[in-house]
């Protein structure tokens, strides 16, 4: 265990002094949320005057989906980065190290989870700014940032599982452009579950965005849903943990084939 840890600490801090000697990444990539976020804002503003929407302010509502659906953005191309890493020669140099294997991976999920919980907090901070309010306080806040950072693992996870096995960049970008908006679009981030068709809320329960969404809203209400948050948020943690797991035994089965 002392292995493993201290292996995850020393490829952590590669990893995240790699990213704090390109910030503007970070700054550059949360252009997309904030045209999201006041563009939509604006344009669907008055959606919340349709019967049973549920809230009064559509602002309050989008933030948590433009939260949720830019951590699925950031993380669906984790990918590339271990394209490039595979390319460069670095990963096989790793893998002929003494360092875990599972080490390689949990600097990847501590990253991708650094670097989404710092752009889930700046929207929410431009959310506020524009108007929103969190009822639920820094509580609610810490649940939406911890459900935006697990569904992102589940995509990075996903991504880096891609790399591993097909090694092919357009198989990556063409599978992630396929698959961003049907799971943000047949989720609950832009409209109210109850005011979908009958076949989009059933693809919508079954869709870890929707979870991710459902817990952080339920913890953000005035008189926050504990429960509800738990019950949406336990399949999500489950689902992370099979995806990292899964992405460790692709890195296996990688080193293997070389």
């Amino acid at each position: 265990m002392s292995a493993l840890l201290a292996g995850t600490w020393w490829m952590t801090h590669r990893r995240l002094s790699a990213l704090a000697r390109k910030p503007a990444v970070l700054v550059l990539t949360l252009v997309q949320p904030m045209i999201w976020l006041f563009l939509f804002g604006q344009l669907f503003r008055k959606v919340v005057e349709l019967p049973g929407f549920g809230t009064g302010s559509y602002l309050d509502y989008l933030v948590p989906g433009v939260v949720v659906m830019n951590a699925v953005s950031l993380n669906s191309f984790a990918g590339m980065a271990t394209i490039d890493e595979i390319e460069r020669g670095t990963l096989n140099r790793f893998l002929v190290s003494p360092v875990r294997r599972s080490a390689i991976m949990n600097a990847g999920v501590v990253e991708q989870a650094v670097s989404t919980a710092f752009q889930s907090l700046v929207i929410i901070a431009l959310g506020w700014a524009a108007g929103a309010r969190y009822p639920g306080g820094a509580a609610g806040v810490a649940v939406l940032v911890a459900m935006s950072v697990l569904v992102g693992i589940v995509l990075a996870a996903l991504s880096n599982t891609l790399a591993l096995l097909v090694r092919d960049r357009n198989t990556i970008i063409g599978l992630n452009i396929m698959l961003l908006l049907p799971l943000t679009f047949l989720s609950s981030a832009f409209m109210a579950k109850d005011l979908m068709p009958g076949w989009m809320r059933d693809v919508a329960a079954g869709n870890p965005v929707s979870w991710a969404l459902d817990a952080g809203r339920a913890a953000l209400a005035a008189d926050p849903d504990w429960g509800s948050a738990a019950a949406h948020a336990a399949p999500l943690l489950a689902l992370t943990a099979v995806t990292v797991g899964l992405a460790v035994f692709s890195l296996r089965s990688y080193q293997k084939s070389q």
